[in-house]
C-alpha cells in the first residue's frame, strides 16, 4: 500500500502539470506561474476540497479518499478513462487486487490455442499480465518475431519492444509503439502495486532502457483497446495492421490482440504473402504454444 501511496502523490503531480488553467476554467491570474499546469490549490479548488487535504495527498499520506472525491480529482484534472482507472487503482476504491500468480508463463486452455489457430490468415497474440506473451499463432511469429525460441523470463512484449534491436527496425513508428507499451505497463503495474514479477520487470527495463525510464517518469497511462501500427517487414516491406483487443469473460488478466489490414489494400496483400510464404512445413511452427523451457 505503501507503494501506492507514493505512485498517487507523484501521478496527481505529473496529472496536475498537464491541465492547461483556462481549459480546466480558471480565472485569468496575474501571477507568475513557476511551473506548468495548475497550483496544488487550484486543484483542490475544482475538485472542492481543501489545499490542506489535496496537500496531504500529493505527499503520499496514507488517506482514503471517498468515490466522490476521487471523482473530483478526474474532474478536475481532466483525466482519460484510463487515467480515471489508474486513480481508482491507486486509492484502493476499487476492489483490493486479488493474489494471481506471478509466473512469466502460464498453460492456456487448449479451446483458446485452436481459437487463435483457426485465425489463421490473422496475426493473433495472447497477453497475460504485465504483457508477458502467452501464445502466437504462426501469422504473429512470422510478422513480429518466435518469442517461443525465447526464454520464459524473456516472453514480455514489453521488454522485447525496448531491449530488442529487432522491433526498432520492424516498427515504422517505434517511439509511439514504445511510449503506449510504458503507459500500458504503468497501468498495469497500478493494480498490484506489491506485484513483484511486475516490480522486477520495471526496474529491469528502467535500468537498460534510457528512453523507458524517461517515459516512466512520466507518469502517463494508457489501455491498449484497439489502434494501429506501422512496420516495415524485412519479407514483405511496408505495412499498417490495424489491432483490436479481445479480452476474455471471467479471465481478465488474459487478452487476445488480433491483427487485420484493411481489403485490397497493399497492406491486405503484404500480410497474405506473408501467409503464403509461412504456411507450415516452410519452417515457420504453426502453434503458439509457449512452450516452458529455458
Amino acid at each position: 500500500m505503501a507503494n501506492n501511496n507514493r505512485e498517487l502523490g507523484n501521478f496527481l503531480r505529473k496529472a496536475r502539470s498537464q491541465v492547461d488553467p483556462e481549459q480546466a476554467g480558471l480565472p485569468p491570474d496575474s501571477r507568475t506561474r513557476r511551473v506548468p499546469g495548475l497550483r496544488r490549490e487550484e486543484v483542490a479548488r475544482l475538485a472542492g476540497v481543501s489545499a490542506d487535504y489535496y496537500a496531504r495527498l500529493e505527499q503520499g499520506r496514507p488517506i482514503a479518499p471517498s468515490p466522490g472525491v476521487v471523482a473530483a480529482l478526474c474532474r478536475a484534472l481532466g483525466l482519460d478513462e484510463a487515467g480515471r482507472t489508474y486513480l481508482h487503482h491507486l486509492v484502493g476504491v476499487t476492489a483490493a487486487p486479488s493474489r494471481r500468480p506471478s509466473r512469466s508463463a502460464r498453460r492456456l486452455r487448449p479451446g483458446l490455442h485452436q481459437l487463435i489457430d483457426a485465425l489463421d490468415g490473422e496475426p493473433v497474440l495472447v497477453l497475460g499480465r504485465r504483457s508477458d506473451v502467452l501464445a502466437a499463432n504462426r501469422m504473429a511469429k512470422a510478422l513480429f518475431t518466435d518469442f517461443d525460441q525465447m526464454p520464459v523470463r524473456h516472453r514480455n512484449y514489453a521488454r522485447w519492444m525496448f531491449l530488442s534491436e529487432e522491433s526498432r527496425s520492424l516498427f515504422v513508428d517505434w517511439e509511439d509503439q514504445a511510449r503506449a507499451a510504458v503507459e500500458s505497463l504503468r497501468l498495469e503495474a497500478g493494480r498490484d502495486a506489491d506485484d513483484q514479477a511486475t516490480n522486477d520487470l520495471i526496474a529491469e527495463l528502467r535500468e537498460k532502457s534510457t528512453e523507458f525510464d524517461h517515459w516512466w517518469e512520466k507518469h502517463r497511462v494508457h489501455q491498449r483497446t484497439h489502434g494501429s501500427k506501422r512496420l516495415h517487414h524485412a519479407l514483405v516491406g511496408e505495412l499498417t495492421v490495424e489491432y483490436e483487443t479481445l479480452t476474455l469473460p471471467g479471465d481478465p488478466d488474459t487478452t487476445l490482440f488480433v491483427y487485420t489490414a484493411e481489403p485490397g489494400s497493399s497492406s491486405r496483400q503484404a500480410l497474405d504473402l506473408l501467409a503464403m510464404w509461412t504456411l507450415p512445413g516452410t519452417g515457420t511452427p504453426r502453434t503458439g504454444t509457449a512452450q516452458e523451457h529455458d
